[in-house]
Protein backbone atom coordinates (compact mmCIF):
# COMPACT_ATOMS: atom_id res chain seq x y z
CA UNK A 1 0.00 0.00 0.00
CA UNK A 2 2.72 2.08 0.76
CA UNK A 3 4.41 1.45 -2.48
CA UNK A 4 1.30 1.96 -4.56
CA UNK A 5 0.47 5.41 -2.65
CA UNK A 6 4.01 6.47 -3.12
CA UNK A 7 3.33 5.76 -7.00
CA UNK A 8 0.20 8.24 -6.80
CA UNK A 9 2.68 11.07 -5.21
CA UNK A 10 4.77 10.75 -7.99
CA UNK A 11 2.49 10.72 -10.40
CA UNK A 12 0.84 13.91 -9.13
CA UNK A 13 3.78 15.40 -9.10
CA UNK A 14 4.27 14.89 -12.71
CA UNK A 15 0.36 16.14 -13.57
CA UNK A 16 1.11 19.22 -11.06
CA UNK A 17 5.18 19.58 -12.45
CA UNK A 18 4.73 19.11 -16.27
CA UNK A 19 3.62 22.63 -16.85
CA UNK A 20 5.89 23.96 -19.06
CA UNK A 21 8.83 25.33 -17.92
CA UNK A 22 11.20 24.87 -20.95
CA UNK A 23 10.08 28.74 -21.30
CA UNK A 24 12.75 29.80 -18.31
CA UNK A 25 15.75 30.11 -20.05
CA UNK A 26 17.73 29.23 -23.31
CA UNK A 27 15.89 31.55 -25.60
CA UNK A 28 17.26 34.91 -26.49
CA UNK A 29 14.12 36.60 -27.03
CA UNK A 30 12.85 35.82 -23.96
CA UNK A 31 15.79 36.83 -21.99
CA UNK A 32 15.97 40.12 -23.87
CA UNK A 33 11.84 40.77 -23.88
CA UNK A 34 10.86 44.01 -22.92
CA UNK A 35 7.61 44.84 -21.08
CA UNK A 36 5.49 47.21 -22.86
CA UNK A 37 3.22 48.42 -20.06
CA UNK A 38 0.34 48.43 -22.08
CA UNK A 39 -1.19 44.75 -21.07
CA UNK A 40 -2.94 41.53 -23.34
CA UNK A 41 -6.03 42.25 -25.20
CA UNK A 42 -8.22 39.35 -25.32
CA UNK A 43 -10.73 39.69 -28.45
CA UNK A 44 -13.50 36.68 -29.58
CA UNK A 45 -16.61 36.10 -31.93
CA UNK A 46 -19.38 33.55 -32.67
CA UNK A 47 -18.35 31.26 -35.62
CA UNK A 48 -20.71 28.51 -36.74
CA UNK A 49 -19.01 24.95 -38.39
CA UNK A 50 -20.78 24.01 -41.50
CA UNK A 51 -20.12 20.13 -41.56
CA UNK A 52 -19.70 18.69 -44.83
CA UNK A 53 -22.01 15.52 -44.47
CA UNK A 54 -24.31 15.27 -41.16
CA UNK A 55 -22.23 13.37 -38.62
CA UNK A 56 -24.31 11.13 -36.81
CA UNK A 57 -23.20 9.33 -33.52
CA UNK A 58 -25.06 6.56 -31.56
CA UNK A 59 -26.95 9.60 -29.76
CA UNK A 60 -27.00 12.18 -31.87
CA UNK A 61 -27.16 13.52 -35.52
CA UNK A 62 -26.37 17.44 -36.97
CA UNK A 63 -24.71 19.70 -39.28
CA UNK A 64 -23.11 22.41 -37.61
CA UNK A 65 -21.14 22.77 -34.62
CA UNK A 66 -21.71 26.50 -32.87
CA UNK A 67 -17.35 27.81 -32.25
CA UNK A 68 -15.59 30.55 -30.56
CA UNK A 69 -12.78 32.27 -32.62
CA UNK A 70 -10.44 34.49 -29.99
CA UNK A 71 -7.38 36.87 -30.29
CA UNK A 72 -4.83 38.01 -28.07
CA UNK A 73 -2.43 40.67 -29.16
CA UNK A 74 0.92 41.60 -27.33
CA UNK A 75 2.87 44.53 -29.22
CA UNK A 76 0.91 44.34 -32.48
CA UNK A 77 1.47 40.27 -32.79
CA UNK A 78 -1.93 38.21 -32.59
CA UNK A 79 -2.38 34.38 -31.56
CA UNK A 80 -5.13 32.80 -32.73
CA UNK A 81 -7.82 30.31 -30.66
CA UNK A 82 -10.83 28.45 -30.98
CA UNK A 83 -13.16 27.43 -28.57
CA UNK A 84 -15.51 24.46 -30.50
CA UNK A 85 -18.75 23.11 -28.70
CA UNK A 86 -20.36 19.77 -29.52
CA UNK A 87 -23.77 19.51 -27.45
CA UNK A 88 -22.09 16.75 -25.30
CA UNK A 89 -19.94 19.01 -23.27
CA UNK A 90 -22.27 21.42 -21.90
CA UNK A 91 -20.73 24.61 -23.39
CA UNK A 92 -22.02 26.80 -25.81
CA UNK A 93 -21.96 30.37 -27.43
CA UNK A 94 -23.73 32.43 -24.63
CA UNK A 95 -21.60 30.09 -21.61
CA UNK A 96 -18.33 30.43 -23.22
CA UNK A 97 -18.93 34.48 -23.89
CA UNK A 98 -20.02 34.50 -20.44
CA UNK A 99 -16.92 32.71 -19.46
CA UNK A 100 -14.63 35.39 -21.34
CA UNK A 101 -16.36 38.32 -20.47
CA UNK A 102 -14.85 37.78 -16.92
CA UNK A 103 -11.02 37.35 -18.55
CA UNK A 104 -9.09 40.25 -18.39
CA UNK A 105 -5.50 39.88 -19.76
CA UNK A 106 -4.85 43.74 -19.37
CA UNK A 107 -3.64 42.85 -15.66
CA UNK A 108 -0.89 41.38 -17.48
CA UNK A 109 2.50 42.84 -19.26
CA UNK A 110 4.24 39.56 -19.97
CA UNK A 111 3.04 36.86 -22.17
CA UNK A 112 5.64 34.57 -21.82
CA UNK A 113 4.35 33.98 -17.88
CA UNK A 114 2.07 31.55 -19.08
CA UNK A 115 1.95 29.12 -15.77
CA UNK A 116 0.21 32.96 -14.07
CA UNK A 117 -1.74 33.91 -17.12
CA UNK A 118 -3.45 30.21 -17.69
CA UNK A 119 -3.83 29.44 -13.48
CA UNK A 120 -5.69 32.62 -13.25
CA UNK A 121 -7.49 31.86 -15.78
CA UNK A 122 -8.49 28.19 -14.82
CA UNK A 123 -9.48 29.66 -11.32
CA UNK A 124 -12.00 32.06 -12.51
CA UNK A 125 -14.37 29.78 -12.47
CA UNK A 126 -15.22 25.68 -12.55
CA UNK A 127 -15.64 23.71 -15.68
CA UNK A 128 -15.78 26.00 -18.94
CA UNK A 129 -13.19 23.99 -20.79
CA UNK A 130 -13.33 24.58 -24.57
CA UNK A 131 -13.70 28.26 -23.42
CA UNK A 132 -10.65 28.07 -21.50
CA UNK A 133 -9.37 25.86 -24.24
CA UNK A 134 -9.78 29.19 -26.79
CA UNK A 135 -7.68 31.18 -24.30
CA UNK A 136 -4.82 28.82 -23.97
CA UNK A 137 -4.59 27.97 -27.54
CA UNK A 138 -4.20 31.72 -28.39
CA UNK A 139 -1.39 32.59 -25.62
CA UNK A 140 0.31 29.64 -26.92
CA UNK A 141 0.33 30.94 -30.81
CA UNK A 142 1.28 34.24 -28.98
CA UNK A 143 3.98 33.36 -27.11
CA UNK A 144 5.45 30.87 -29.93
CA UNK A 145 5.34 34.18 -32.78
CA UNK A 146 7.01 36.20 -30.01
CA UNK A 147 9.92 33.42 -29.97
CA UNK A 148 9.71 32.45 -33.75
CA UNK A 149 9.37 28.87 -32.97
CA UNK A 150 6.60 26.35 -33.81
CA UNK A 151 5.53 24.55 -30.44
CA UNK A 152 6.82 21.06 -31.35
CA UNK A 153 10.12 22.97 -31.51
CA UNK A 154 9.64 24.72 -28.18
CA UNK A 155 8.85 21.63 -26.71
CA UNK A 156 11.92 19.26 -28.21
CA UNK A 157 10.00 17.65 -30.16
CA UNK A 158 10.73 15.43 -33.38
CA UNK A 159 8.38 16.41 -36.46
CA UNK A 160 9.07 13.32 -38.30
CA UNK A 161 7.35 11.31 -35.65
CA UNK A 162 3.66 12.44 -35.84
CA UNK A 163 1.43 9.64 -36.67
CA UNK A 164 -1.11 9.02 -39.06
CA UNK A 165 -4.66 10.22 -38.59
CA UNK A 166 -7.21 8.30 -38.79
CA UNK A 167 -10.22 9.76 -40.94
CA UNK A 168 -14.09 9.94 -39.48
CA UNK A 169 -16.56 7.91 -40.88
CA UNK A 170 -20.18 8.62 -38.88
CA UNK A 171 -23.28 6.31 -39.09
CA UNK A 172 -24.96 6.56 -42.18
CA UNK A 173 -26.59 4.45 -44.77
CA UNK A 174 -24.21 1.53 -46.82
CA UNK A 175 -24.23 3.95 -49.88
CA UNK A 176 -23.37 7.14 -48.06
CA UNK A 177 -20.99 5.04 -46.11
CA UNK A 178 -19.10 3.43 -49.19
CA UNK A 179 -18.72 7.29 -50.75
CA UNK A 180 -17.19 8.41 -47.52
CA UNK A 181 -14.34 5.45 -47.80
CA UNK A 182 -14.16 6.60 -51.38
CA UNK A 183 -13.64 10.67 -50.02
CA UNK A 184 -10.92 9.04 -47.60
CA UNK A 185 -9.01 7.43 -49.81
CA UNK A 186 -5.54 10.04 -49.14
CA UNK A 187 -6.20 8.26 -45.33
CA UNK A 188 -4.45 5.41 -44.23
CA UNK A 189 -6.50 4.87 -40.90
CA UNK A 190 -10.30 5.01 -40.91
CA UNK A 191 -12.37 6.21 -37.82
CA UNK A 192 -15.80 4.36 -37.77
CA UNK A 193 -18.82 5.44 -35.42
CA UNK A 194 -20.71 2.25 -34.37
CA UNK A 195 -23.41 2.42 -31.28
CA UNK A 196 -27.17 2.54 -33.26
CA UNK A 197 -27.75 -0.84 -34.05
CA UNK A 198 -26.32 -1.44 -37.22
CA UNK A 199 -22.29 -1.92 -36.14
CA UNK A 200 -22.11 -4.77 -38.92
CA UNK A 201 -23.57 -3.31 -41.54
CA UNK A 202 -21.43 -0.45 -40.89
CA UNK A 203 -18.06 -2.09 -41.19
CA UNK A 204 -18.87 -4.51 -43.90
CA UNK A 205 -20.03 -1.30 -46.00
CA UNK A 206 -16.30 0.04 -45.02
CA UNK A 207 -14.70 -3.18 -45.95
CA UNK A 208 -16.67 -3.42 -49.41
CA UNK A 209 -14.67 -0.20 -50.29
CA UNK A 210 -10.76 -0.87 -48.40
CA UNK A 211 -9.00 -2.95 -46.41
CA UNK A 212 -7.49 -0.47 -44.04
CA UNK A 213 -7.13 -0.46 -40.70
CA UNK A 214 -9.76 0.73 -38.80
CA UNK A 215 -10.43 1.68 -34.96
CA UNK A 216 -14.04 2.25 -33.91
CA UNK A 217 -15.50 4.87 -31.54
CA UNK A 218 -19.07 3.47 -29.96
CA UNK A 219 -19.81 6.75 -27.71
CA UNK A 220 -20.98 4.78 -25.26
CA UNK A 221 -23.57 3.32 -27.37
CA UNK A 222 -23.51 -0.31 -25.83
CA UNK A 223 -25.28 -1.70 -23.06
CA UNK A 224 -24.34 -5.42 -22.75
CA UNK A 225 -20.78 -6.50 -22.04
CA UNK A 226 -21.54 -9.77 -23.38
CA UNK A 227 -22.81 -8.62 -26.65
CA UNK A 228 -20.43 -5.69 -26.20
CA UNK A 229 -17.07 -8.62 -26.23
CA UNK A 230 -19.11 -11.00 -28.90
CA UNK A 231 -18.77 -7.68 -31.34
CA UNK A 232 -14.87 -6.82 -30.47
CA UNK A 233 -14.05 -10.54 -31.02
CA UNK A 234 -15.53 -10.08 -34.58
CA UNK A 235 -14.14 -6.44 -34.93
CA UNK A 236 -10.51 -8.06 -34.71
CA UNK A 237 -11.33 -10.20 -37.51
CA UNK A 238 -12.59 -7.43 -39.61
CA UNK A 239 -9.16 -5.61 -39.56
CA UNK A 240 -10.44 -2.99 -36.24
CA UNK A 241 -7.07 -1.83 -34.13
CA UNK A 242 -9.31 -0.27 -31.21
CA UNK A 243 -12.39 0.40 -29.73
CA UNK A 244 -13.23 3.65 -28.26
CA UNK A 245 -15.94 4.29 -25.36
CA UNK A 246 -17.70 0.83 -26.15
CA UNK A 247 -20.16 1.45 -23.07
CA UNK A 248 -21.28 4.22 -20.81
CA UNK A 249 -18.69 6.16 -18.64
CA UNK A 250 -20.56 5.49 -15.65
CA UNK A 251 -20.55 1.26 -16.34
CA UNK A 252 -17.50 0.89 -14.73
CA UNK A 253 -17.26 -3.01 -13.96
CA UNK A 254 -18.67 -3.77 -17.09
CA UNK A 255 -15.59 -1.65 -18.99
CA UNK A 256 -12.82 -3.35 -16.19
CA UNK A 257 -13.92 -6.61 -17.32
CA UNK A 258 -14.67 -6.20 -21.14
CA UNK A 259 -11.13 -4.66 -20.68
CA UNK A 260 -9.85 -7.74 -19.21
CA UNK A 261 -11.42 -9.79 -21.67
CA UNK A 262 -11.10 -7.93 -25.00
CA UNK A 263 -8.45 -9.01 -27.83
CA UNK A 264 -8.14 -5.28 -28.80
CA UNK A 265 -7.65 -1.85 -26.36
CA UNK A 266 -9.97 -0.15 -24.75
CA UNK A 267 -9.82 3.58 -25.10
CA UNK A 268 -11.54 6.20 -22.94
CA UNK A 269 -12.91 9.45 -24.31
CA UNK A 270 -15.97 10.30 -22.70
CA UNK A 271 -14.54 8.87 -19.60
CA UNK A 272 -11.79 10.94 -19.20
CA UNK A 273 -12.37 15.03 -19.52
CA UNK A 274 -9.51 16.19 -17.22
CA UNK A 275 -5.93 15.39 -15.51
CA UNK A 276 -7.72 13.99 -12.33
CA UNK A 277 -9.78 11.45 -14.35
CA UNK A 278 -6.35 9.75 -15.49
CA UNK A 279 -6.47 8.06 -12.01
CA UNK A 280 -9.96 7.28 -11.67
CA UNK A 281 -9.33 5.08 -15.31
CA UNK A 282 -6.07 3.57 -14.81
CA UNK A 283 -6.67 0.04 -14.58
CA UNK A 284 -9.90 -0.11 -16.13
CA UNK A 285 -9.03 1.29 -19.53
CA UNK A 286 -6.52 0.72 -21.93
CA UNK A 287 -5.59 4.12 -22.40
CA UNK A 288 -7.10 7.72 -23.20
CA UNK A 289 -8.43 10.00 -25.72
CA UNK A 290 -6.94 13.55 -25.31
CA UNK A 291 -8.84 16.59 -26.89
CA UNK A 292 -8.20 20.22 -25.86
CA UNK A 293 -11.76 21.46 -25.85
CA UNK A 294 -12.24 18.41 -22.88
CA UNK A 295 -9.23 19.44 -20.75
CA UNK A 296 -8.84 22.91 -21.51
CA UNK A 297 -5.68 23.02 -24.04
CA UNK A 298 -2.36 22.57 -24.69
CA UNK A 299 -1.22 22.89 -21.12
CA UNK A 300 -3.72 20.54 -19.74
CA UNK A 301 -3.00 18.22 -22.99
CA UNK A 302 0.29 18.09 -22.12
CA UNK A 303 0.25 17.23 -18.84
CA UNK A 304 -2.13 14.14 -18.98
CA UNK A 305 -0.05 12.75 -22.16
CA UNK A 306 2.90 12.64 -19.56
CA UNK A 307 0.84 11.30 -16.34
CA UNK A 308 -0.85 8.50 -18.91
CA UNK A 309 2.53 7.81 -19.75
CA UNK A 310 3.85 7.35 -16.55
CA UNK A 311 1.23 5.03 -16.14
CA UNK A 312 2.15 3.08 -19.07
CA UNK A 313 -1.45 3.59 -20.80
CA UNK A 314 -1.64 4.32 -24.46
CA UNK A 315 -2.65 7.83 -25.84
CA UNK A 316 -4.73 9.11 -28.43
CA UNK A 317 -4.83 12.88 -29.45
CA UNK A 318 -8.08 13.59 -30.96
CA UNK A 319 -10.31 16.95 -32.01
CA UNK A 320 -13.83 18.38 -32.15
CA UNK A 321 -15.41 19.79 -34.73
CA UNK A 322 -13.19 22.47 -35.48
CA UNK A 323 -11.23 24.84 -37.70
CA UNK A 324 -7.78 24.31 -38.62
CA UNK A 325 -6.58 26.09 -35.56
CA UNK A 326 -7.54 23.94 -32.78
CA UNK A 327 -6.43 21.01 -34.75
CA UNK A 328 -2.79 22.29 -35.76
CA UNK A 329 -2.30 23.14 -32.08
CA UNK A 330 -3.17 19.74 -30.84
CA UNK A 331 -1.11 18.45 -33.79
CA UNK A 332 2.20 19.86 -32.22
CA UNK A 333 1.81 17.41 -29.49
CA UNK A 334 1.21 14.54 -31.69
CA UNK A 335 4.88 12.68 -31.49
CA UNK A 336 3.98 12.52 -28.11
CA UNK A 337 1.16 9.98 -28.57
CA UNK A 338 0.24 6.51 -29.98
CA UNK A 339 -2.71 7.61 -32.09
CA UNK A 340 -3.88 10.89 -33.87
CA UNK A 341 -7.55 11.44 -34.61
CA UNK A 342 -7.18 15.08 -36.50
CA UNK A 343 -9.45 15.51 -39.04
CA UNK A 344 -12.11 17.68 -37.54
CA UNK A 345 -11.28 20.39 -40.22
CA UNK A 346 -11.52 17.95 -42.50
CA UNK A 347 -15.33 17.83 -41.58
CA UNK A 348 -16.35 21.31 -42.32
CA UNK A 349 -16.78 23.58 -45.27
CA UNK A 350 -16.21 26.97 -43.71
CA UNK A 351 -12.68 26.85 -42.41
CA UNK A 352 -10.90 30.04 -41.58
CA UNK A 353 -7.21 28.90 -41.26
CA UNK A 354 -4.60 26.94 -43.00
CA UNK A 355 -2.78 24.83 -40.51
CA UNK A 356 -1.32 20.86 -40.62
CA UNK A 357 -1.25 19.23 -43.41
CA UNK A 358 -2.18 15.19 -44.10
CA UNK A 359 0.38 13.53 -46.34
CA UNK A 360 0.18 10.41 -47.44
CA UNK A 361 -2.05 9.73 -44.18
CA UNK A 362 0.55 11.31 -42.00
CA UNK A 363 0.59 14.70 -39.99
CA UNK A 364 2.73 17.09 -41.70
CA UNK A 365 3.42 19.54 -38.76
CA UNK A 366 3.87 23.40 -40.66
CA UNK A 367 7.13 24.87 -39.99
CA UNK A 368 5.28 28.58 -39.04
CA UNK A 369 5.63 29.74 -35.34
CA UNK A 370 3.23 29.67 -32.92
CA UNK A 371 0.41 26.93 -33.18
CA UNK A 372 1.70 26.79 -36.83
CA UNK A 373 -1.39 28.43 -38.87
CA UNK A 374 -2.42 31.31 -41.02
CA UNK A 375 -5.53 32.74 -42.27
CA UNK A 376 -6.89 31.24 -45.12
Amino acid sequence: MKTRRKFIKDCGMIAGGAGFTYLSSGYPEIQNFKRSGEGIKLRFRPYELNLQHVFTLASSSRSTTPAMLTEIEYENVIGYGEASMPPYLGESIETVNSFLKLVDLSQFDNPFLMEDILTYVDHLAPGNYAAKASVDIALHDLVGKLMNQPWYRILGLNPEHTPNTSFTIGIDKPDVVREKVKEAKPYKILKVKLGQGNDREMIQSVRNGTDKPICVDVNQGWTDRNMALDTINWLKEQGVIFVEQPMSKKAVDDISWLTQNSPLPIIADEAVQVTADIMKVHGIYSGINIKLMKCGGMRAAYTMIRLARALDMKVMIGCMTETSCAVTAAAQLSPLVDWADLDGNLLISNDVYEGIKIVDGKIILPDLPGIGIRKS
